[in-house]
């Protein structure tokens, strides 16, 4: 039987297109290799005070659930004391190292509030259903969305609360400032499209910062001794009440100085972080729709449906990228943004606020030589199984398929992984499984080929049967690896159950019908 006749069947025809364009994508992005063979990153991270055994498992637990989802899929989080962290996580951009610290020092409490009241906080958060939808383009705006499912208890609570509340906004916040102050030097910058009255912003931004004892006072600061003064006295009257003061950057040196020197935290932002978005819902209402540095993600107005005492329990965090952004920069930030609020939620809040310091970079354990001596070894491994099974049926034309079809499932499961998450030890350890099975189900199948010429079965049915098993087979290791695929504190072995169940899955479905094609062709 000539070439043609086997590329004329779909099934080795689909193994060769996937092949190809796994080629082509590992080519354009590369391949994410673990830190035993690239080296990593280190960042140190302080806590704010010590704690105990307990509480440093539940931080070390959030910590590895965040920046795991995030997409850092190998990294290692390790306690030092009682009062330190290392985060290690493999080499990657600048800009990822970045978004990867802002992530480790969320403190990820997660609240939704309405007309001062809290309806809804991370607590009831169904850590699993957190979804990341992709970024929409809608005309000139890119806009993103976190959506999540809450417990039937959080449910419950925020149906009593939005009750009535038909058409209000609902503010999301993540890491709602605590103990803290507002301070505008001047006057509140606005970037709306609408011309927003100084009283109406107050007004909007107060409404935002309202939560019973937890509200967040907010003052204009005209750079007059009666202005400053008025804060001052305020301060005073309020011993004890507040820490933090977010506050302009060019706020009158004279308070800054009475802040300074009664030990509040100041923390300066610029005018573009100072300043709210604004937008108007019910024709007439201003609201703040978001402002990131109160931790303001999103305001969505609450449907009448869901005020009426009805009880639902899915939600969604939402917003748009900046519009001055080009659109690729409006479709990297969204995406950042999804993945960023994504990872938070699914961590929870950590039992400690957190301080990253200046990451290091650190050396190889192994190093890339290691892998290609691992790649060899398997290269071994393949070579040795085509020969014992040679000799097992002594037919010199079953070694090509072998061979072919292991290397080529092996590639189609390096180069996922390598794609989408990160290469390491696991992983590859679990690539050494797959390929027992492979050969395992390679064997079935040549078994039902050859009982077809001795026995003058049908070949159809013969190898129906013998799909069946290896369908079964891959079916028990898949469920057999799924607990470690959705362990939140086994996270460091998720590569073993990845590659394991990719392997499983891509040999029922591609390889082992490609083998089973043509030696079933070439023995029919």
């Amino acid at each position: 039987m000539n070439l043609k006749a086997y590329l004329k069947d779909r099934r080795i025809i689909a193994l060769i297109v996937i092949v190809a364009a796994l080629a082509l994508l590992d080519v354009h992005y590369g391949i994410h290799l673990g830190i035993e063979f690239v080296g990593g990153t280190q960042i140190p991270v302080t806590l704010e005070h010590s704690i105990n055994s307990s509480d440093m498992s539940a931080l070390i637990a959030s910590l590895q659930q965040r920046v795991s989802t995030f997409g850092l899929k190998q990294a290692t989080i390790e306690g030092i004391g009682n009062s330190e962290v290392y985060v290690i996580i493999p080499t990657v951009s600048e800009s990822e190292i970045n978004q990867t610290i802002s992530v480790i020092q969320s403190q990820g409490t997660f609240q939704g509030i309405v007309a001062g009241r809290e309806a809804l906080n991370g607590s009831g958060i169904l850590k699993g259903s957190i979804g990341q939808p992709s970024p929409t383009v809608l005309n000139n705006s890119v806009e993103w969305q976190v959506t999540f499912f809450v417990t039937e208890t959080a449910a419950t609570n925020f149906a009593k609360v939005v009750f009535g509340q038909a058409n209000q906004p609902l503010y999301m916040f993540l890491d709602r400032p605590s103990s803290t102050l507002v301070l505008f030097a001047g006057s509140i910058p606005t970037n709306s499209s609408s011309l927003i009255s100084q009283s109406t912003a107050l007004s909007a931004i107060e409404q935002a910062l309202s939560e019973g004892n937890n509200t967040i006072p907010v003052f204009v600061v005209q750079n007059t001794n009666y202005s400053i003064s008025g804060v001052e006295a305020y301060l005073k009257k309020s011993t004890g009440k507040y820490s933090k003061i977010i506050a302009s950057s060019n706020l009158n040196g004279t308070l800054l100085q009475y802040l300074s020197s009664n030990n509040y935290t100041v923390k300066l932002q610029s005018k573009t972080n100072m300043t709210p978005t604004f937008t108007i819902i019910n024709l007439n209402q201003t609201v703040v729709e978001s402002w990131p540095v109160v931790g303001l993600l999103s305001s969505p107005v609450l449907n009448p449906s869901i005020t009426n005492g009805n009880v639902s329990d899915s939600y969604e965090i939402s917003g748009a990228a900046p519009s001055g952004l080009t659109k690729t920069g409006q479709l990297a930030f969204a995406t950042a943004q999804t993945k960023q609020i994504a990872s938070v939620l699914s961590g929870g809040a950590l039992p400690v606020a957190v301080f990253a310091g200046t990451p290091t970079t650190i050396p190889p354990t192994l190093g890339s030589h290691f892998l290609y001596v691992s790649l060899i070894a398997g290269g071994i491994a393949i070579l040795f199984v085509s020969a014992f099974i040679m000799v097992r049926y002594r037919k010199l034309f079953l070694v090509g398929p072998i061979i072919i079809t292991t290397a080529m499932e092996l590639f189609i499961i390096v180069s996922i992984i390598g794609l989408i998450g990160t290469i390491d030890l696991a992983a590859v350890a679990g690539m050494i499984a797959v390929v027992g099975t492979g050969v395992d189900a390679q064997i079935i199948i040549t078994d039902e080929v050859l009982m077809h010429r001795e026995t003058q079965s049908s070949a159809k049915m013969l190898l129906g049967h013998a799909f069946y098993i290896v369908w079964a087979d891959a079916a028990l290791l898949v469920v057999a690896m799924l607990p470690l695929f959705f362990s939140t504190s086994l996270v460091t072995i998720i590569g073993f159950s990845e590659s394991t169940i990719i392997g499983a899955l891509l040999g029922v479905m591609v390889t082992r019908p490609a083998y089973g094609a043509i030696i079933g062709k070439h023995y029919s």
